[in-house]
């Protein structure tokens, strides 16, 4: 299946997880279009000094992959800052949190698989 950048979907979430701002979520695929357990395969864009709030996955991994912008990642023990080419996984019973630090947009390719 091809998905032509223009037939994505892009949804707005206010304060995601408690952050802070607007993120927007260009979704690649919907959850139902896959075989596999998928909850999430989409493009973070996070605009300067907003975040998204620290939570816990349950029964799921998260991976993310820094396409451009900088960041500080909190993986519920200590800050990392993230930047392009930087790859970042979140497995079960972890949490994390990120906030844009830089002066534009922070991207990112966000993908969770459930068990």
């Amino acid at each position: 299946m091809v998905r032509k950048k223009n037939e994505m979907e892009i949804e707005e979430r206010e304060k995601m997880r408690g952050g802070e701002g607007v993120i927007k979520i260009l979704h690649f695929f919907k959850k139902d279009e896959f075989k596999a357990n998928v909850r999430l395969c989409a493009k973070l864009i996070i605009e300067p000094n907003c975040s998204i709030g620290l939570h816990q996955h349950i029964d799921e991994d998260e991976v993310f992959i820094i396409l451009n912008g900088e960041g500080i990642l909190f993986d519920g023990k200590k800050e990392t800052i993230v930047e392009e080419g930087d790859a970042i996984l979140t497995g079960n019973g972890e949490s994390h949190s990120i906030k844009n630090i830089g002066d534009k947009n922070l991207e990112i390719i966000a993908f969770i698989s459930k068990y």
